[in-house]
């Protein structure tokens, strides 16, 4: 389970890097360094953070960043893409932590294998879900235990929208329909704006949302948070409980976006992205960009993030394994 231990364990072993200055790096590479999405660009989450931070990034690296995306197969494309090219380090890939430890389960056939293809290089932010209610559930309905008293008396309405079939989200409703006994169905979309179209219209009475797609909404009233899917209450949402302290405790997970590239970089390249990017998280600019849309900054070395990658990656299996969910081709 990724508890919020384990992020905290992996930030404090970047404490042997340098926190500021370039670190050390004889041999740099000519040319861009280019930052590919596996997602359409154009406000998503990725681009939110990967934006600002490569211009705060801006004399903290020898060679500038660019960003560019290879949308398709909810970031498979991009991947394959990135394992494929030249492991000089000019090459990476953003993306969410469910591309290197969800997807391996939830898909038969993956061109890579996300632990040995890949080199954890530098974390950005962590993320959490959050059980999220719009006017099509009963106005009066302000906990999880009203919702799921009133799922059982409308059992035909106790649906809740994901952004897509074997997301993290998807699964999150999964353990709480199986822990809580009641049949919850999942109703897939195509990515998070046609959901919270549809929930804010009041087509959909609930969905699992990620934190920054709903928190305007919950802060204007118009939607209402129920339940965070992180182990410990939520910055964003201090008022908001876990479903942990619920007592579903097998419901909790912290996603994050993170910095990869293939395998066989240069760990004094690795190293010297690593502390850049650091260094861009604890800029102003950076902290007010995480506090406006809910997130939390990540600071970690690559032998912490790639901790966090295994551990993650084994908790999914669990999870997978527990829900029944069938792998998807």
């Amino acid at each position: 389970m990724m508890q919020r231990r384990t992020l905290l364990r992996a930030g404090a072993a970047f404490g042997g890097l340098a926190t500021t200055g370039l670190p050390v790096f004889a041999q740099t590479s000519a040319g861009n360094v280019t930052l590919w999405s596996g997602f359409p660009v154009g406000g998503g989450l990725g681009d939110q953070v990967a934006r600002p931070l490569i211009e705060q990034m801006r004399g903290k690296y020898p060679q500038p960043f660019i960003y560019d995306a290879k949308p398709g197969a909810g970031g498979r494309i991009a991947a394959e893409f990135v394992k494929r090219a030249a492991p000089d380090g000019n090459t990476l890939y953003g993306c969410p932590s469910t591309v290197m430890t969800l997807h391996p389960h939830v898909f038969r056939k993956l061109p890579y294998d996300t632990l040995a293809d890949f080199v954890p290089i530098a974390g950005l932010c962590s993320y959490t879900a959050v059980f999220t209610a719009g006017p099509g559930l009963p106005a009066e309905i302000r906990t999880v235990a009203d919702y799921l008293k009133w799922a059982r008396a409308n059992p035909a309405q106790a649906n809740y929208g994901v952004p897509a079939t074997g997301s993290s989200l998807h699964l999150a409703g999964a353990m709480l329909g199986k822990q809580s006994g009641v049949d919850m169905q999942a109703v897939p979309y195509k990515g998070g704006a046609p959901l919270l179209t549809d929930l804010r219209g009041g087509q959909i009475p609930v969905s699992f949302n990620v934190v920054s797609e709903v928190l305007p909404h919950i802060r204007a009233g118009t939607l209402r948070a129920l339940a965070v899917c992180a182990p410990t209450r939520w910055k964003a949402l201090p008022e908001t409980p876990t479903l942990t302290e619920l007592g579903y405790k097998d419901v909790a997970f912290v996603d994050w976006l993170a910095w990869y590239g293939p395998a066989g970089i240069p760990a004094a390249k690795v190293n010297a992205i690593n502390a850049a990017v650091n260094e861009a998280l604890d800029s102003t600019a950076m902290q007010e960009v995480f506090t406006k849309i809910g997130l939390e900054a990540l600071r970690v070395t690559p032998e912490g993030l790639g901790t966090m990658v295994r551990e993650n990656h084994a908790f999914w299996a669990r999870v997978v394994k527990t829900t029944g969910f069938k792998p998807e081709d």
